[in-house]
C-alpha cells in the first residue's frame, strides 16, 4: 500500500482536517516535476556523458575559490543549500518559516508555492498538537486529584478505626501517583491545584484531609435518581465510606484512566504519522527537484514541539504504572491488555458461516417457490386465505427483523468505506463493535431458521380430523422464544457485548424520560419508529396463541375490542418514546429545537392513530382527517430529515443545495437519496387510497409497505451518522466524556 493511502487509513477521523495535507502537497510536487521534465535538456549520448563526468570529477579536485584557497566540502554544502529554515512569531504563537534561496532559477515559483504550503501545514499540525497536549496535561492534573481522593477514600474504608499509621499507608499507596504528578503535571497546573493544600513533591503522601473538601458525583442513572434530580438538581452527595461506594468509585476512575490512555495513544499516533509524512514528502521533493533540502527541513521538524515534546510518552508511562498498581493489583500483563486491547481480527469462520447461511437462505427460498408452484397452493383460496390471515403475520415479523439487519450491515460497510467513525458515535467499547460480516451472519442465521420453519407449515390439514399438526403450528412461537432467549442470554456467546448494549438502549427507550438521552438511545428509538408493523405482529402473537384456535388456523383478533385498542397503542409507542426523549433533552439542554422535534412526533402520533382508525372504520370523515394529518406529518418529517438530520438543502453551501462537506464523492447519491426519502415518506398513501392488487393479499401489501419504511430508515441511517460524524470533525471531538467520581469543593479551599 502506498504511503498516502496508509496515512489516510490511520488518521483519527475526527482530526482529519488537522493532519498534514499530504495529497495536496503531492499535487504541488507534481507541478514541480512537470516543469522540470518540460524544461529538461535533450538527453546526452552515453559516451559523451561519460567524458563530461570524468572532466567534472577531475576539475573538482583543483577548484579554487576567489581568494586562491581550495574550498572545503562544508562550505560547498552551504552554498548548495536550497532553503533556509527558521522560527518566527505569528499571532502570539511560535511558528516556522522557510526561505527559498534559489529564486533566480527558472521555475522557482513552483517550489516557492510548495514551501509556503508546507510551512502552513507544519504550523497547523504543530499548533494543534500543542493545544491537545495542553488539554491532556490539564486533564492529567484533574485525574491526579481524583487519585489522591481515591487513595484517601480507600484508606478510610480499609481502616475505619485508624488502628495503624495512616500516613505510612498513604505513602505506600500514593507513591506512583505523586511521582506521576511531579513528573508530568505542568507547573501552572500544579500551582492551581484545588484539591491539595500543598503541592505534591516526590513521593509525599496525599493527606486524608482531602476528603473534607470532596463530595461524590452522583452519576448513577436510575429512574429514582432522575426523579430526585428533578426535585433537587444538586447531584453532589456526602461521602459514605463503604466497600460498595469504594468499588463504584474505582470502576468510574478505572474507566476514566482507560479513556485517558486512549487519548494519549491517539495523540502519540498523530505526532508519529505527521512526522513521518513530513519526512516522506521532503524526500519526494529532493528526488523530484534534485536538491538536498530534506535534511535541514526535517531538522526543524524534529526541533518543533511536534517532534521534540516527550510529554505524551512520559505521561503514558506514568499512567501505565499507576493503572497497573492501583487497578490491576500490580499485574502488568493484565493491565496492558486492558489499556491496549488487541485489534479485532476478521475470522474466517465468520465469513464461512456467512456464506453457508446465505446459500441456505437462497436454497430455502427456491424450495418454497417450487413447493408452492408444484402443489398449486395459490389456487387453494380457502387454505391460502387461512395462511395469509394467520401464519403470514407471524413469519413477517422475522422478515422485518432480517431486512433491518441487512440494511444495518450495508450501513456499516459504507460507514467504513467512507471513514465514518460509527463505533465512536455509538459509544461501542473498543474491539466489541460488530462488522458488516457479523451482522450479515446473524441476519442470514435468523432467515434460515424462519424459512426452515415455514416449510412444515405448508402442509395441509389431516383429512380425518381436519386439524393442523400442533407441533408445526407452534413453530413460529418457538422460533420467537428462541430469538428472545438468545438476545437476553447472559452467557458470553453470540456477541454478548453487542446484545447487552442493544438491550440497554432498548430499555432506556421504553423508560424514557427517566434516563439521560444519549445518541445511541434516540437512534434506537428512531429505528423502532420504522418497526411499527413488527410491534403489531408481536401483539398478534399474543392474541393468536392466547385466544385463537391455532390448531384450525382461526382467530377473532380483529373483532376483539381489547386487541383493536392495543392495535392503536403499540403503533404509537415508538413515537411516544421519541417524544419523551425530546422533552427530556429540552429540560436538560434548554434547546428549543427539541421542542420543534417533539411537535413533529406529536403530528406523527396523530397521523398514525387516525390512519389506524380509518383502517378499522372505512368512513369518509376518517379518510379526510387521515389525508390531512398524514400529509402534515410526512411534509414535516421529510423537511426535518433533509435539513436537520442530514444537514442538506443549504442554498449557499459549496455544494449547492447539499452541504459544504460530503463524504461520498458523487453528488448524485445525495440527490437520489433525497428523492427516494420523499417518495418512501409518502408510502402511507396506499393505506388512505385503499390501493389493492388482485395478485397480492392485503397482508402481503401491508408487509411490502412496512418493508419500504425499513429500507427508508436504512438509507436515513447512513446520512444521519455521516452528518453527526462531520459535526464531530468540525469540533475535533474524538473522545468520550467520562464522568469522574469526585467533585472538589473549591470555595472551601479559597476561604481557607
Amino acid at each position: 500500500m502506498k504511503f498516502g493511502k496508509e496515512f489516510t487509513s490511520q488518521m483519527v477521523p475526527e482530526w482529519q482536517e488537522a493532519y498534514m495535507d499530504y495529497n495536496f502537497l503531492k499535487t504541488l510536487l507534481k507541478e514541480v516535476e512537470r516543469f522540470k521534465q518540460g524544461s529538461k535538456p535533450p538527453a546526452t549520448p552515453a559516451r559523451l556523458k561519460r567524458k563530461l563526468t570524468l572532466h567534472r570529477a577531475f576539475s573538482g579536485l583543483t577548484h579554487f575559490a576567489r581568494n586562491g584557497h581550495p574550498t572545503c566540502s562544508s562550505e560547498s554544502d552551504i552554498e548548495s543549500q536550497a532553503i533556509l529554515v527558521h522560527s518566527v512569531e505569528r499571532n502570539g504563537f511560535a511558528g516556522y518559516e522557510t526561505t527559498f534561496l534559489k529564486l533566480g532559477e527558472e521555475g522557482a515559483e513552483y517550489e516557492l508555492v510548495y514551501f509556503r504550503r508546507l510551512d502552513d501545514e507544519l504550523n497547523k499540525v504543530d499548533k494543534f498538537y500543542r493545544s491537545k497536549v495542553e488539554e491532556l496535561m490539564i486533564e492529567a492534573a484533574s485525574l491526579n486529584k481524583q487519585m489522591d481522593a481515591l487513595i484517601a477514600f480507600r484508606v478510610k474504608v480499609e481502616n475505619p478505626q485508624g488502628l495503624f499509621d495512616s500516613s505510612a499507608e498513604m505513602n505506600h499507596l500514593s507513591m506512583d501517583v505523586a511521582t506521576s504528578a511531579a513528573a508530568t503535571t505542568p507547573s501552572r497546573a500544579r500551582a492551581s491545584s484545588k484539591c491539595k493544600p500543598n503541592s505534591i513533591r516526590g513521593t509525599r503522601p496525599a493527606p486524608l484531609q482531602i476528603l473534607d473538601r470532596v463530595k461524590m458525583n452522583n452519576t448513577v442513572e436510575t429512574p429514582c435518581s432522575t426523579i430526585k434530580g428533578f426535585l433537587n438538581p444538586d447531584q453532589l452527595t456526602a461521602l459514605y465510606f463503604t466497600r460498595e461506594n469504594l468499588k463504584r468509585v474505582e470502576q468510574k476512575l478505572k474507566k476514566a484512566f482507560i479513556e485517558f490512555y486512549h487519548k494519549l495513544c491517539l495523540l502519540k499516533s498523530y505526532s508519529f504519522l505527521n512526522s513521518l509524512a513530513f519526512s516522506k514528502i521532503m524526500k519526494k521533493y529532493d528526488k523530484i527537484a534534485s536538491r538536498n533540502a530534506s535534511k535541514s527541513y526535517l531538522k526543524m521538524v524534529d526541533e518543533s514541539y511536534l517532534g521534540s515534546s516527550n510529554k505524551v510518552s512520559k505521561l503514558m508511562e506514568r499512567v501505565e504504572a499507576t493503572f497497573i498498581k492501583h487497578f490491576c493489583n500490580s499485574n502488568r500483563s493484565k493491565g496492558m491488555n486492558i489499556l491496549r486491547p488487541k485489534a479485532k481480527k476478521e475470522r474466517h469462520r465468520v465469513t464461512f458461516s456467512l456464506g453457508f447461511f446465505a446459500g441456505c437462505t437462497v436454497a430455502l427460498i427456491l424450495s418454497l417457490i417450487l413447493i408452492i408452484c408444484t402443489r398449486h397452493l395459490l389456487k387453494l383460496k380457502e387454505e391460502g386465505e387461512k395462511y395469509m390471515e394467520n401464519m403470514f403475520p407471524l413469519y413477517s415479523l422475522f422478515g422485518f427483523i432480517v431486512l433491518h439487519m441487512l440494511m444495518y450491515a450495508g450501513n456499516i460497510y459504507f460507514w467504513r468505506r467512507y471513514r465514518v467513525n460509527y463505533s465512536f458515535i455509538f459509544g461501542f467499547k473498543q474491539g466489541t463493535e460488530l462488522g458488516y460480516r457479523e451482522v450479515l451472519f446473524l441476519g442470514f442465521g435468523v432467515a434460515v431458521l424462519a424459512l426452515a420453519s415455514v416449510l412444515p407449515n405448508l402442509e395441509q390439514t389431516d383429512p380425518e380430523t381436519e386439524d393442523y399438526i400442533a407441533f408445526t403450528e407452534l413453530l413460529p412461537l418457538g422460533l420467537l422464544v428462541l430469538v428472545i432467549v438468545i438476545l437476553i442470554c447472559p452467557l458470553n456467546i453470540i456477541y454478548r457485548s453487542s446484545r447487552f448494549f442493544f438491550l440497554k438502549c432498548l430499555f432506556h427507550c421504553f423508560c424514557a424520560p427517566l434516563y439521560k438521552v444519549t445518541l445511541p438511545d434516540f437512534l434506537v428509538a428512531d429505528q423502532l419508529t420504522s418497526q411499527v408493523q413488527a410491534f403489531r405482529s408481536l401483539e398478534f402473537y399474543i392474541c393468536y396463541y392466547g385466544w385463537g384456535d391455532y390448531k384450525h388456523r382461526q382467530n377473532t383478533c380483529k373483532t376483539n375490542v381489547v386487541y383493536n385498542t392495543f392495535y392503536f397503542i403499540v403503533a404509537v409507542v415508538p413515537y411516544w418514546s421519541r417524544l419523551l426523549q425530546c422533552l427530556r433533552r429540552l429540560f436538560e439542554e434548554k434547546d428549543l429545537m427539541q421542542a420543534y422535534n417533539g411537535v413533529k412526533y406529536i403530528s406523527t402520533i396523530v397521523a398514525v392513530s387516525v390512519r389506524t382508525a380509518y383502517s378499522l372504520d372505512k368512513g369518509m370523515g376518517w379518510r379526510i382527517v387521515a389525508w390531512v394529518s398524514s400529509a402534515i406529518a410526512a411534509i414535516t418529517g421529510t423537511y426535518w430529515d433533509l435539513v436537520f438530520d442530514w444537514g442538506l438543502l443549504q442554498k449557499h453551501a459549496k455544494n449547492r443545495w447539499l452541504r459544504d462537506k460530503l463524504l461520498v464523492p458523487h453528488k448524485s447519491v445525495y440527490f437520489g437519496a433525497t428523492v427516494l426519502n420523499v417518495l418512501l415518506r409518502f408510502a402511507w398513501l396506499q393505506t388512505v387510497l385503499d390501493f389493492q392488487l388482485s395478485v397480492i393479499h392485503r397482508e402481503g401489501l401491508i408487509a411490502i409497505v412496512a418493508s419500504l419504511e425499513i429500507i427508508r430508515r436504512g438509507i436515513w441511517n447512513f446520512f444521519r451518522l455521516e452528518n453527526e460524524h462531520l459535526n464531530n470533525v468540525g469540533k475535533f471531538r474524538a473522545f468520550k466524556s467520562v464522568p469522574l467520581p469526585f467533585n472538589c469543593d473549591e470555595d472551601d479551599e479559597k476561604d481557607g
